[in-house]
Protein backbone atom coordinates (compact mmCIF):
# COMPACT_ATOMS: atom_id res chain seq x y z
CA UNK A 1 0.00 0.00 0.00
CA UNK A 2 1.13 3.53 -0.23
CA UNK A 3 -0.28 6.55 1.34
CA UNK A 4 -0.22 10.10 -0.45
CA UNK A 5 -0.98 12.79 1.80
CA UNK A 6 -1.81 15.94 0.70
CA UNK A 7 -1.56 18.85 3.25
CA UNK A 8 -3.70 21.02 4.17
CA UNK A 9 -6.73 23.05 5.71
CA UNK A 10 -10.14 21.96 6.04
CA UNK A 11 -13.32 24.42 5.54
CA UNK A 12 -14.37 26.62 2.96
CA UNK A 13 -12.82 29.56 4.03
CA UNK A 14 -9.19 28.00 3.09
CA UNK A 15 -10.07 26.12 -0.09
CA UNK A 16 -8.18 27.40 -3.06
CA UNK A 17 -5.15 28.82 -1.03
CA UNK A 18 -2.09 28.86 -1.24
CA UNK A 19 -1.56 26.16 1.56
CA UNK A 20 -4.13 24.05 0.52
CA UNK A 21 -2.53 23.16 -2.81
CA UNK A 22 -1.61 19.49 -1.63
CA UNK A 23 -5.15 19.03 -1.17
CA UNK A 24 -5.81 19.81 -4.69
CA UNK A 25 -3.49 17.60 -5.67
CA UNK A 26 -5.58 14.39 -4.33
CA UNK A 27 -8.65 16.01 -4.92
CA UNK A 28 -7.60 16.01 -8.90
CA UNK A 29 -6.43 12.44 -8.90
CA UNK A 30 -9.29 11.26 -7.04
CA UNK A 31 -11.52 12.84 -9.32
CA UNK A 32 -9.42 11.31 -12.20
CA UNK A 33 -9.78 7.89 -10.71
CA UNK A 34 -13.36 8.45 -9.97
CA UNK A 35 -12.55 7.80 -6.06
CA UNK A 36 -15.02 8.46 -3.73
CA UNK A 37 -13.67 10.49 -0.48
CA UNK A 38 -15.29 9.50 3.49
CA UNK A 39 -14.65 11.00 6.27
CA UNK A 40 -13.03 8.86 9.15
CA UNK A 41 -12.81 10.03 12.46
CA UNK A 42 -10.64 7.45 13.82
CA UNK A 43 -7.98 9.49 11.54
CA UNK A 44 -9.74 12.42 11.55
CA UNK A 45 -9.05 12.71 7.80
CA UNK A 46 -11.03 12.69 4.35
CA UNK A 47 -9.99 9.26 2.76
CA UNK A 48 -9.80 8.06 -0.41
CA UNK A 49 -8.73 4.04 -1.56
CA UNK A 50 -8.12 4.00 -5.32
CA UNK A 51 -6.49 0.04 -5.43
CA UNK A 52 -3.50 0.08 -3.03
CA UNK A 53 -3.38 3.40 -2.95
CA UNK A 54 -4.66 5.40 0.07
CA UNK A 55 -5.35 9.25 -0.36
CA UNK A 56 -5.41 11.24 2.61
CA UNK A 57 -6.35 14.58 3.42
CA UNK A 58 -5.85 15.45 7.58
CA UNK A 59 -8.64 17.43 8.92
CA UNK A 60 -6.86 18.57 11.70
CA UNK A 61 -5.20 21.68 10.24
CA UNK A 62 -2.03 21.93 8.43
CA UNK A 63 0.25 22.34 11.94
CA UNK A 64 -0.93 18.96 13.65
CA UNK A 65 -0.96 16.86 10.32
CA UNK A 66 1.44 14.58 11.68
CA UNK A 67 -1.09 12.80 14.56
CA UNK A 68 -3.38 11.90 11.41
CA UNK A 69 -0.19 10.25 9.23
CA UNK A 70 1.25 8.29 11.83
CA UNK A 71 -2.73 7.01 12.76
CA UNK A 72 -2.56 5.68 9.23
CA UNK A 73 0.59 4.38 9.07
CA UNK A 74 -0.49 2.86 12.27
CA UNK A 75 -3.43 1.32 11.80
CA UNK A 76 -2.22 -0.62 8.27
CA UNK A 77 1.34 -1.50 10.07
CA UNK A 78 3.37 0.31 8.01
CA UNK A 79 5.07 2.77 10.45
CA UNK A 80 8.44 0.58 11.54
CA UNK A 81 8.52 -0.31 15.69
CA UNK A 82 11.07 -0.93 18.13
CA UNK A 83 10.03 -3.63 20.41
CA UNK A 84 6.55 -3.64 18.53
CA UNK A 85 6.04 -0.52 21.00
CA UNK A 86 7.93 2.54 20.38
CA UNK A 87 7.50 3.97 16.76
CA UNK A 88 11.55 3.46 15.07
CA UNK A 89 13.49 6.29 14.70
CA UNK A 90 14.57 7.57 11.12
CA UNK A 91 13.05 5.00 9.71
CA UNK A 92 13.13 4.65 5.63
CA UNK A 93 9.17 5.38 4.53
CA UNK A 94 9.79 5.99 1.04
CA UNK A 95 8.41 3.09 -0.61
CA UNK A 96 5.19 3.92 1.17
CA UNK A 97 4.55 7.31 2.15
CA UNK A 98 4.21 10.75 -0.60
CA UNK A 99 3.74 14.08 0.87
CA UNK A 100 2.30 17.04 -1.07
CA UNK A 101 2.52 20.62 0.14
CA UNK A 102 3.32 24.24 -0.54
CA UNK A 103 6.73 25.37 -0.50
CA UNK A 104 7.35 28.91 -0.66
CA UNK A 105 10.89 28.12 -1.30
CA UNK A 106 10.07 27.27 -4.61
CA UNK A 107 8.86 30.09 -7.23
CA UNK A 108 5.29 29.96 -7.92
CA UNK A 109 4.29 27.50 -10.73
CA UNK A 110 7.33 24.90 -10.28
CA UNK A 111 7.39 22.07 -8.17
CA UNK A 112 10.69 19.35 -6.58
CA UNK A 113 10.62 15.50 -5.50
CA UNK A 114 12.76 15.11 -2.35
CA UNK A 115 13.52 12.82 -0.12
CA UNK A 116 15.05 12.74 3.62
CA UNK A 117 14.70 16.68 3.89
CA UNK A 118 14.05 18.87 6.80
CA UNK A 119 11.09 20.95 7.38
CA UNK A 120 12.66 24.34 5.98
CA UNK A 121 9.97 25.81 8.39
CA UNK A 122 6.59 24.51 7.20
CA UNK A 123 5.00 23.04 10.71
CA UNK A 124 2.74 20.44 8.70
CA UNK A 125 5.77 18.65 7.66
CA UNK A 126 7.70 19.23 11.05
CA UNK A 127 4.34 17.96 12.28
CA UNK A 128 4.58 14.68 10.42
CA UNK A 129 8.51 14.61 10.84
CA UNK A 130 7.97 14.68 14.48
CA UNK A 131 5.16 12.22 14.91
CA UNK A 132 6.94 9.39 12.52
CA UNK A 133 10.51 10.40 13.93
CA UNK A 134 11.89 10.26 10.73
CA UNK A 135 12.24 12.89 7.87
CA UNK A 136 12.98 9.71 4.81
CA UNK A 137 9.53 9.74 3.31
CA UNK A 138 9.04 11.50 -0.65
CA UNK A 139 7.71 14.80 -0.53
CA UNK A 140 6.46 16.96 -3.64
CA UNK A 141 7.01 20.42 -2.73
CA UNK A 142 4.75 23.04 -4.77
CA UNK A 143 5.89 26.15 -5.31
CA UNK A 144 3.29 29.12 -4.32
CA UNK A 145 6.24 31.99 -3.72
CA UNK A 146 5.52 35.13 -6.29
CA UNK A 147 6.28 38.60 -7.28
CA UNK A 148 2.69 39.38 -5.95
CA UNK A 149 4.04 38.70 -2.07
CA UNK A 150 5.96 41.45 -1.87
CA UNK A 151 6.13 42.20 2.11
CA UNK A 152 3.61 39.93 3.18
CA UNK A 153 4.54 37.68 6.35
CA UNK A 154 4.29 34.08 5.02
CA UNK A 155 1.63 32.88 7.59
CA UNK A 156 -0.91 35.67 6.10
CA UNK A 157 0.55 34.96 2.26
CA UNK A 158 -0.15 31.35 2.44
CA UNK A 159 -3.56 31.65 3.65
CA UNK A 160 -4.95 33.91 0.55
CA UNK A 161 -6.64 32.32 -2.18
CA UNK A 162 -5.11 31.89 -5.57
CA UNK A 163 -5.82 34.54 -8.13
CA UNK A 164 -7.48 33.29 -11.21
CA UNK A 165 -4.22 33.45 -12.72
CA UNK A 166 -2.51 31.90 -10.62
CA UNK A 167 -5.33 29.12 -10.23
CA UNK A 168 -5.18 28.82 -14.37
CA UNK A 169 -1.28 28.05 -13.59
CA UNK A 170 -2.09 25.53 -10.87
CA UNK A 171 -4.34 23.89 -12.45
CA UNK A 172 -2.10 22.71 -15.69
CA UNK A 173 0.88 21.93 -13.26
CA UNK A 174 -1.44 19.74 -11.21
CA UNK A 175 -1.71 16.79 -14.07
CA UNK A 176 1.95 17.18 -14.21
CA UNK A 177 2.45 16.59 -10.76
CA UNK A 178 -0.28 13.48 -10.30
CA UNK A 179 1.74 11.78 -13.19
CA UNK A 180 4.95 11.43 -10.87
CA UNK A 181 2.78 9.85 -8.24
Amino acid sequence: MHIIVGLGNPGDKYKLTRHNVGWMVVDKFAEQQNGDWETNKKFNAEICKIDDILLVKPLSFMNFSGKTVQAVLSYYKLLPKTLSVVTKKDSDLTQILTVIHDDLDLYFGTYKKSVGSRSAGHNGVQSIIDNLKTKNFNRIRIGINSTSRGQIPADKFVLQKFSDDELATMNKLIPEIINQL
